[in-house]
């Protein structure tokens, strides 16, 4: 099992993934204003749904990979490092776009394919896949039990994370959305507090020790 600590540190990266801009966020959000909340939270749904999938193959890949390829745990850990500050700067490059800025030309779809759309943008994410295959190896601890039960731990901690910052932004996206726009210097805000936390994120995990 894992120790509150490490569940904590992992919930913050979860986090920084979650508000950081991507095909998932820009979707929900979009599909919320132009179709309404039920539209977002039946999309919501799909992405969650996606994220089960990464899971599921990320854990049992990562189970044969720490226990069978030496130092697969330090390239993995530099990639994790590499990956956080790459978000970081993707936040604060000139013309980044901010997770409130949306599409307006979505058509009115029904039930079925809302999820279906959710769920494979989210499978079709890169960026979901290689937090979990970059990230998990920083907090998998082979000596405390099942590699397996340890990974799909993680996957639960990040899929509750995610799922309740995007229940929140689904029903506040159209007022939040009006709001930033009256407000530009809080999107300069957003940004830079989220490249802070991720830099803060990949400079811990650079200097923790290996196991």
């Amino acid at each position: 099992m894992l120790q509150l600590s490490d569940l904590m540190l992992f919930g913050l990266a979860s986090f920084g993934l979650v508000i950081s801009p991507g095909p998932n966020m820009i979707y929900l959000i979009s599909r919320s204003i132009v179709q309404g909340r039920k539209a977002g939270m039946i999309s919501l749904v799909g992405v969650i749904s996606g994220f089960l999938f990464h899971i599921i193959m990320v854990s049992f890949g990562l189970t044969i990979i720490l226990l069978k390829v030496p130092y697969a745990y330090m390239v993995l850990k530099s990639l994790g490092v590499g990956y956080l500050l790459y978000l970081a700067y993707q936040a604060i490059k000139p013309n980044s776009k901010s997770i409130f800025e949306t599409r307006t030309d979505l058509k009115q779809d029904g039930p079925l394919k809302l999820f279906s759309i959710g769920l494979f943008t989210n499978v079709l994410n890169p960026k979901v896949a290689v937090f979990y295959l970059s990230f998990f190896p920083q907090f998998i601890k082979p000596e405390r039990g099942e590699v397996l039960i340890q990974s799909l731990q993680l996957g639960l901690t990040q899929m509750i994370i995610s799922f309740i910052v995007n229940f929140i932004i689904v029903l506040t996206s159209a007022k939040m959305a009006a709001w930033f726009s009256l407000q530009p210097v809080w999107l300069r805000v957003q940004k830079w507090f989220m490249a802070s936390v991720l830099t803060f994120l990949a400079v811990k995990m650079a200097f923790e020790k290996s196991k």
